[in-house]
């Protein structure tokens, strides 16, 4: 494809008239805001790229899952104890959050 002076000409008058001299320059100036922010977001992303290639080129750390009762000086947990004793709580927690809201109740039933 090949531009002349007389295409470039037509292409000019045509934009010229479609925009009008007032509006075209808030139009460039919006389509370089553009462009800038579209150029920016692409450099983002490419470094974006790098850094999961740096990281995927790293190796991973391996470790050793210890079992609670291995553990030297601990003693065996009881969970079933454990489980009752936070039942326990969690009714007890019930209950006064059971009392403060009828108490709430009444006082304002009472004025």
């Amino acid at each position: 494809m090949n531009l002349g002076p007389m295409e470039i000409g037509l292409i000019i008058l045509a934009v010229l008239l479609l925009f009008g001299y007032k509006k075209l320059p808030d139009a460039s100036r919006s389509m370089g805001r553009s462009m800038r922010i579209f150029k920016s977001e692409m450099k983002g992303m490419k470094d974006d790229d790098v850094r999961a290639k740096d990281e995927a080129r790293t190796t991973p750390v391996t470790g050793q899952i210890v079992a609670p009762s291995s553990v030297a000086g601990a003693a065996p947990v009881d969970l079933e104890a454990e489980a009752a004793a936070a039942e326990a709580r969690a009714a007890a927690a019930r209950a006064a959050a059971e009392r403060a809201r009828t108490s709430a109740a009444s006082a304002d039933s009472a004025r």
